[in-house]
């Protein structure tokens, strides 16, 4: 068993930190400022984003909109467009399934 405190990690902001990587997904913390903007962007993999701390505006190409705080999970389907930005400082986790995603760039070494 693996564990993390993700309330009192020191992180540093962009500067995501990537706590596991597995074939079956990876896990990255995210420290994110008031105001910053992880602009518009899609991924290969499904994508949870879950609030540790502060809040956050998540936008989805779908036209929907969440201010998510903490203990609010978010899920994107692989490719689906998403941005998100931080009304007051954020601390994120971001799940990616599976790791690689069809398609992704980087390759899976055993």
């Amino acid at each position: 068993m693996d564990t993390w405190d993700l309330k009192r990690r020191e992180w540093t902001p962009h500067r995501p930190e990537i706590l596991s990587s597995t074939q079956e997904g990876r896990a990255i913390a995210l420290d994110l400022p008031a105001g910053e903007i992880l602009a518009e962007h899609q991924v290969h993999e499904g994508a949870w984003i879950t609030v540790i701390d502060g809040e956050v505006s998540i936008s989805s190409d779908t036209g929907q909109t969440v201010e998510a705080q903490p203990g609010i999970l978010v899920h994107f389907a692989p490719a689906e467009r998403h941005d998100v930005k931080a009304i007051t400082d954020a601390r994120l986790l971001l799940l990616l399934t599976p790791w690689p995603g069809a398609g992704h760039p980087g390759t899976w070494k055993r």
